[in-house]
């Protein structure tokens, strides 16, 4: 014991050097800083400034009123590209210490020039409102799929109920703006799918503006990789992955640019088979009798699914533009499952009885998007129009065989066994559309409005079958039909800009919601009807060039996934099954934020979060009948304080390093059954990545990525530690058309989900892996220019539902 807290103290310890260290070191630094005009001497407002240093991209930025400042710079050769629509780019050679550059910049005769991109942005950046990683320039992260690679995204962990949290708050996901209309078992299978060599960057935000739908405390988006240059250019990519199982994914992107006319798409297939194990203990105890049954699980979870899109955008005019999008996922799946139960009555050490459960569960899955789009840009000021107008169908059907039988100590049988079929078909339908309207007014200022209208419908089917006889009998008691319609009416105004040393940005957002769930065997209608108001305000103060203060408060709402709704039950096994609840509540959370920049860098936020009615999957013990399940319910509250610390650092021109801690104390305190409970914890979540030059000529890189992350809590759940360390090897081949790369991810088995329950007379846990340790070779390919052109950033109106369709 005493060896182990000795190491604790010297992992602490190191840790503390590595993240203070920099703070120290960027007192010898240097700074680059300057001026950009046009041929008339005026000022240029905005350009694009990329800053390399012997071939390695160090910081890309845009300048402000003409002025620009590159910070934590060493003595030495660098390269400077300065670009800006409708003038000639520029290419500047130039040594540290240097006076303050003045560039002009001149008028371009044949209008939008191409840039060549040939360096990389760095692993990970921080914006203002955003933490960027880019997946593209990561090792460990590629050859993998998307759910994988959100784990390795500092402040993002993916958890045991396959949910997705950023900072420790729920998210919503988004794939390029566009909200992902899946959720808990079904967004992990679809992520699980999507190879990372297809994914650019994933965007965290955690604080979300009012422009974005108010549903989720935080905000997520993958964004693709794209082609933007002119002409006809593909990327192949294929990644091959050894677990316990063989997986692989290919996919390809294609664009074609010629004027006023680019044609863009993709695909990408996967076939994956995961092993998945699990040990677990439910205590059946009353005053008259006591039992322990101990669980047993090995199975595997295969799949094959596809990924696809097509668009199209055309220019009408030099400032309108009109897109047609299609996008789509389907996906077949297959798991199995052999549970082992052995059950020891009144603390006996022999089992009385061996209960053998075998689980097949087959299901389809299709999902598909329409979108129409226009945009107009109504004067060179800032003054724009966008309409997006939506139509998303998803479709879900599954059937389960569960057979079942038990030996008795005696040598016995039950008899006759426990046989059932159930088959489930799920079919939901979302309309939306919305209006986007921004405004600059004064060069400083910025309005945004817009509107937006949603309709969703689902319909559910639930059949329960017998089928320990000759022929399936249907159970009408068990089977059920549940249909659901919710519409929301949105509005929102924003503004920002700057006065003084003060930047201000705030806005409203107003939503009124309208939900039927109609559950047909229960006889049970349950409707909701609610005008909610939801503000946000952020406010930064800059004392001087170095030291940047910041707050910030938000308000938003956390509404269930549908299938969370649904009140069937789907049995695993003749004692145990998981079931929804129609009534659940939307949860409402506050969350706000005061923060410290230093030198545009490194930043230390201290945060509150508050949510109240939060909703969670929980179990429950029948001990009397020894019955267990699994279902949702609203819980009370969920209060949570602590810090955010991100210190990047780049020791030296081959070596970039980033570290992110976040700590906490959380509460979690509601009334449970018959009783209440009240529990605190302290957490620590540790993030770092170092990456390595280790041959710049042959375009070898080395990548070290490892997180960690303390026990927390969950509703009544206590959640044991975890943890992961990877690393991974990078080659450039084919005069850097094509990129090898090899990683082994999750070393050490050290994310796998441990939790307990030890509250009133429910008692019961469970330790599952999920196959997260693998060894994976991927190979990217480029055919095409890299030169690219400006090109648009688009997101459609169904931002909100598309996540909750799964869940």
């Amino acid at each position: 014991m005493f060896e182990e807290k000795t190491q604790m103290s010297r992992l602490l310890s190191y840790l503390f050097f590595i993240l203070l260290f920099p703070l120290v070191a960027t007192a010898q630094k240097m700074v680059l800083n300057g001026i950009i005009y046009d041929q008339q001497g005026k000022v240029l407002e905005m350009a694009t400034l990329s800053l390399s240093k012997d071939g390695n991209l160090l910081n890309t930025i845009r300048s402000e009123k003409g002025l620009f400042r590159f910070e934590g710079l060493n003595a030495g050769n660098y390269l400077l590209l300065v670009s800006s629509i409708g003038y000639e780019s520029q290419r500047l050679q130039l040594s540290l210490p240097a006076d303050t550059l003045k560039i002009m910049m001149k008028t371009s005769s044949t209008g939008l020039k191409e840039v060549v991109i040939d360096k990389q942005r760095p692993v990970i950046e921080r914006k203002a409102d955003r933490v960027i990683f880019n997946l593209e320039n990561s090792i460990s992260a590629n050859g993998i799929s998307a759910w994988d690679a959100l784990n390795k995204t500092p402040g993002v962990q993916t958890t045991f109920d396959g949910n997705v949290k950023a900072y420790n708050k729920g998210v919503l996901v988004y794939l390029d703006d566009r909200p992902i209309r899946l959720s808990g078992e079904d967004l992990g299978n679809y992520l699980k799918s999507l190879p990372s060599e297809q994914i650019s960057s994933i965007e965290v935000i955690p604080n979300p503006p009012s422009r974005y739908d108010a549903q989720g405390a935080a905000v997520i988006n993958i964004v693709s990789r794209k082609i933007k240059a002119q002409g006809i250019n593909v990327n192949l990519n294929s990644a091959y992955t050894q677990s316990r199982y063989g997986s692989y994914t290919s996919g390809t992107n294609f664009n074609y640019r010629k004027n006023k006319l680019n044609i863009y798409g993709g695909y990408s297939f996967g076939d994956s088979k995961k092993q998945q194990t699990e040990a677990e203990y439910i205590i059946f105890s009353t005053p008259s009798n006591y039992a322990y049954w101990d669980n047993n699980k090995q199975g595997a979870r295969a799949r094959v699914s596809s990924n696809y899109k097509a668009g199209i955008d055309y220019n009408l005019s030099s400032n309108q533009v009109v897109g047609l999008l299609f996008g789509g996922f389907n996906g077949k799946g297959n798991r199995t499952n052999q549970i082992g139960t052995q059950i020891y009555n009144d603390h006996h050490i022999l089992p009385d009885s061996n209960l053998t459960t075998n689980n097949q569960t087959r299901n389809t899955t299709s999902q598909y998007s329409f979108n129409l789009n226009y945009k107009a840009k109504l004067d060179t000021l800032g003054q724009s129009l966008n309409i997006d107008l939506d139509y998303i169908p998803y479709r879900n059907s599954s059937n389960q065989a569960v057979n079942s039988s038990t030996r008795f100590s005696d040598g016995s049988t039950s008899v006759p066994p426990y046989q059932i079929s159930t088959y489930s078909k799920q079919r939901i339908n979302i309309w939306s559309g919305k209006t986007d309207y921004s405004y600059v007014f004064n060069q400083k200022w910025s309005l945004e409005a817009g509107l937006k209208y949603s309709s969703i419908t689902t319909n559910n089917r639930f059949d329960f079958f017998n089928a320990s006889g000759p022929a399936l009998i249907q159970d009408n008691s068990k089977s059920d039909e549940f249909e659901y319609s919710e519409n929301t009416a949105a509005a929102y105004m924003s503004f920002k800009g700057k006065t003084g040393k003060w930047n201000i940005e705030g806005g409203l957002r107003a939503e009124q919601t309208h939900t039927v769930g109609n559950s047909i065997a229960l006889n049970m209608v349950n409707k909701n009807n609610y005008f909610k108001i939801f503000p946000t305000l952020f406010l930064t103060y800059a004392l001087d060039k170095d030291h940047e203060f910041n707050s910030n408060y938000s308000y938003r709402i956390d509404r269930p996934g549908y299938s969370r709704l649904n009140p069937f039950k789907y049995y695993t096994s003749p004692y145990t099954y998981l079931e929804g609840n129609p009534a659940l509540q939307p949860a409402f959370i506050h969350n706000i934020e005061l923060g410290y920049t230093y030198k545009q860098l490194y930043n230390f936020s201290l945060f509150y979060r508050e949510s109240n009615g939060y909703f969670s999957n929980i179990t429950v013990q029948d001990n009397i009948n020894k019955i267990f399940y699994d279902t949702q319910r609203n819980l009370d509250k969920s209060l949570e304080s602590g810090f955010y610390l991100s210190v990047p650092y780049h020791p030296a021109d081959w070596w970039e390093m980033n570290n992110f801690v976040q700590g906490s104390y959380k509460q979690e305190k509601s009334g449970y059954l018959q009783s209440s409970y009240d529990y605190h914890t302290l957490g620590l979540y540790l993030n770092s990545s170092q990456a390595f030059v280790l041959d710049k000529e042959k375009g070898i890189k080395a990548e070290v990525s490892a997180w960690y992350s303390t026990p927390g809590i969950q509703g009544i759940y206590k959640l044991a530690r975890t943890f992961d360390l990877s690393a991974g090897l990078r080659k450039t081949v084919l005069n850097k058309q094509g990129t090898i790369r090899l990683a082994v991810n999750d070393i050490f088995y050290g994310n796998a989900f441990r939790i307990n329950v030890d509250y009133l007379n429910q008692r019961n846990g469970f330790y599952e892996k999920n196959d997260t340790r693998s060894v994976s070779l991927s190979f990217s390919y480029k055919l095409g220019k890299n030169k690219i052109t400006e090109t648009r950033k688009r997101s459609t109106s169904a931002d909100e539902e598309k996540k909750r369709t799964g869940g």
